[in-house]
């Protein structure tokens, strides 16, 4: 029974993600109502992850899926959520081709990458200055290639493990070239709650978001279940793989080691001259 002079205390907010099977894995339990969310009311949004690092700039989604590329951009309005990273640990975007092609042979060449504030295309152009990037929605990529629309592409998501299918060729694993050269991991999304929530908003969010992974990690199958309705065409083996690949320590807690890695890839950005926000992230 609400107490006299007692208000409903319910917060709703919008928190919006990628439809792939890692992101989809990692919410199950938030979506499905697996862990107690306390006073927060959450909606569910799927965008692809450019328009989310987009629809960010504008402030409009209360928590969201974004490109560590795109967080100085918005770091005015939205902090880090330490919980939900995608980090590749010595494996990241791939650089594929529609017939054999020497990295050295990038220079000059048009490449496709999903979108200009995703951080495959920061990866991309802080490995090869010389290359012609060429922004276009993450589906369409691996497309272009083929149908020699541009020379190469950068692929994301479930193209890292089915790019095979389409008898493309590896050119530069972007995540394996990064740890060669830093020993540290790529850091590639992160999740983001906008600062007017207030921290005790923000800090009962993330603590349900952890408790959803800890749930999907702890209830394997059950979470592969959800995600493989986002697959687009995995078989349950590859997205088991897929899920693992991303869905790991560094997505419970990002950790020393993976704040240094985002730095890092900031840092070197602007000092390219690719990035011009001045902001260092800032996780809560």
């Amino acid at each position: 029974m609400q107490a006299p002079g007692q208000t409903d205390a319910r917060v709703k907010i919008t928190v919006a993600h990628s439809p792939d099977a890692d992101d989809a894995f990692m919410f199950h339990a938030l979506v499905n109502h697996k862990v107690d969310t306390g006073t927060l009311d959450i909606r569910h949004e799927l965008c692809d992850i450019e328009t989310l690092n987009q629809r960010a700039r504008t402030g409009e989604l209360d928590v969201t899926a974004c490109s560590f590329h795109a967080y100085p951009y918005i770091a005015d309005k939205y902090v880090i959520t330490r919980a939900g990273a995608s980090m590749g640990d010595r494996y990241g975007p791939i650089i594929v081709s529609r017939e054999p092609m020497n990295p050295q042979d990038l220079d000059g060449k048009r490449v496709a990458t999903p979108g200009p504030l995703t951080s495959a295309a920061l990866a991309l152009q802080l490995y090869n200055r010389r290359v012609v990037p060429v922004h276009m929605n993450f589906n369409q990529v691996q497309h272009a290639v083929l149908n020699g629309e541009v020379e190469a592409g950068v692929i994301i998501h479930e193209g890292q493990v089915t790019y095979n299918d389409l008898k493309l060729f590896k050119v530069v694993d972007l995540g394996e070239w990064w740890f060669t050269k830093h020993e540290l991991p790529l850091p590639l999304g992160c999740n983001v709650a906008r600062r007017d929530l207030g921290t005790p908003t923000i800090a009962q969010f993330s603590r349900c978001f952890s408790a959803s992974i800890n749930y999907a990690l702890s209830h394997r199958q059950e979470a592969l279940d959800h995600a493989m309705s986002y697959g687009r065409g995995l078989d349950r083996a590859r997205a088991d793989k897929f899920v693992g690949m991303y869905v790991n320590h560094y997505t419970v807690d990002i950790g020393d080691q993976g704040m240094k890695a985002a730095r890092l890839f900031l840092h070197l950005g602007r000092q390219a001259g690719i990035l011009t926000a001045k902001a260092e992230p800032q996780w809560v």
